[in-house]
């Protein structure tokens, strides 16, 4: 029994429409043995069907739009507030485990920090680990050539790969399901694109969502700290520290170009998936290791030409999983960030370049960010990209990109192209 001091584990849960979600839920409610459980089912329909799905073949009392299942489970629908749902559960059910499904919710992080950020909710939860369920034949269809795998059942028009990529990258555990229709080849394959686009997540096999309770639950995986940091492309920047010149010598990204003209930098080698420099986990072997995964950090002070630029990113191989980052466009004073999954590539226009505001307003911005690498010519304007992918011809990629910079007759002349130039607009480029 949960004393009111007493926080009770949580474990998140999400995964696309048809993964098996549901049925991991009926199978956690009725192999959970002593544990007490309680569900609480995010959905973003008008009429809550996991619920109803829940409850079929369980003694339930239903009223006022929560279910009770005779082992304890609570079922919510999406007009209680998931906030007050939550403390209310704590305040009037005795459970030892709340599962919340965070379906219709493009990533569990969202979720996540309700329960970590300084709160009544959080006093009372506290997160034990991320789960994703992988549909995973339509998983490995999302990333397979240039066709886009629609989203259902949600008025969000990303495509599917999108969702799928947000939902690994933020894991700590992901459930391979619908194994029994994938080949050994096709399961491999799969979790190698798990652990590129996250590397410390665990995977295991599922028919039927069937695994044992103990593999999901009091796990303690979470950690608060990391929650930004556990994407692959963003532990892949902040290793991404050194870079070389054009010559191929190495440099710090730190250190300004002496003169005028722009300062040519890229990602030196393979930045391999670590711990993101935290210090933990220096006995594990990196992806690279064990499914062959590589990342390399793209770095220049120099614009790309946006025509040039747009037509690699159309053209990123198929062996490119997952690239981000942001993009110093020719003639466009936003900073434009690329987001790449499979075959889906965006780019959105996030807001002008320091650099580029008035100098009021520039120095007041500076000033609030003593950390912000600022070049003397250039002031934030910069190019930082990741690309993760297996078995890819880096060198090949980054002579592309080399190529898609503008040069300095072009700078001059003035050029255009179809990325955003207002703040908050998207542009899709590859994908529907």
């Amino acid at each position: 029994m949960n004393g009111q001091t007493e926080q009770i584990p949580v474990t998140i849960l999400s995964g696309s429409l048809g993964a098996g979600k549901t049925t991991l839920l009926n199978h956690l409610l009725t192999t959970a043995e002593d544990r007490s459980l309680a569900v609480l089912v995010n959905d973003m329909g008008e009429v809550n069907v996991d619920a109803e799905l829940i409850a079929e073949g369980s003694e339930l009392d239903l009223e006022d739009g929560v279910a009770e299942l005779s082992n304890g489970c609570i079922c919510c629908e999406l007009q209680d507030d998931l906030e007050t749902a939550v403390v209310r559960l704590a305040r009037d059910r005795d459970f030892d485990h709340l599962i919340v499904e965070s379906s219709g919710i493009s990533e569990p992080a969202p979720v996540a920090r309700l329960f970590t950020t300084e709160s009544r909710v959080a006093a009372r939860y506290a997160v034990d680990t991320l789960v994703t369920v992988l549909d995973t034949p339509a998983f490995l269809e999302a990333f397979a050539g240039d066709e886009v795998p629609e989203r259902r059942g949600t008025e969000d028009d990303r495509p599917l790969s999108d969702l799928l990529v947000e939902q690994v990258e933020v894991s700590n555990l992901v459930l391979l399901n619908k194994a029994d229709l994938c080949s050994e080849g096709e399961l491999e394959h799969a979790a190698e694109l798990v652990r590129a686009l996250q590397p410390d997540a665990e995977t295991v096999r599922t028919e039927f969502s069937a695994v044992d309770p103990d593999r999901l639950l009091g796990r303690g995986l979470f950690d608060a700290d990391r929650l930004a940091d556990l994407p692959g492309w963003k532990r892949a920047l902040d290793e991404g520290s050194e870079t070389r010149d054009d010559d191929g010598e190495r440099d710090s990204d730190h250190e300004h170009h002496e003169g005028g003209g722009y300062e040519h930098h890229e990602g030196g080698g393979h930045d391999h998936h670590g711990d993101g420099g935290h210090g933990r986990n220096h006995d594990h072997r990196h992806p690279d290791e064990i499914y062959g995964v590589s990342s390399f950090v793209f770095r220049r002070r120099r614009p790309f030409h946006p025509e040039r630029f747009a037509d690699v990113l159309r053209e990123l191989p198929s062996e490119i999983v997952r690239s981000k980052g942001t993009a110093w466009i020719a003639d466009n004073e936003m900073r434009v960030t690329v987001a790449q999954a499979g075959p889906s590539v965006r780019a959105t226009a996030q807001g002008p370049w320091i650099a580029s505001l008035p100098a009021v307003e520039r120095d007041m911005l500076r000033s609030n960010r003593p950390d912000l690498e600022w070049h003397d010519e250039h002031g934030d304007r910069r190019t930082e990209l990741v690309f993760i992918g297996t078995d890819y011809d880096e060198e090949a990629l980054r002579a592309e990109l080399s190529h898609a910079l503008v040069t300095d007759d072009e700078r001059s002349e003035g050029v255009d192209g179809p990325f955003p130039v207002a703040q908050g607009e998207e542009t899709v480029l590859r994908g529907g």
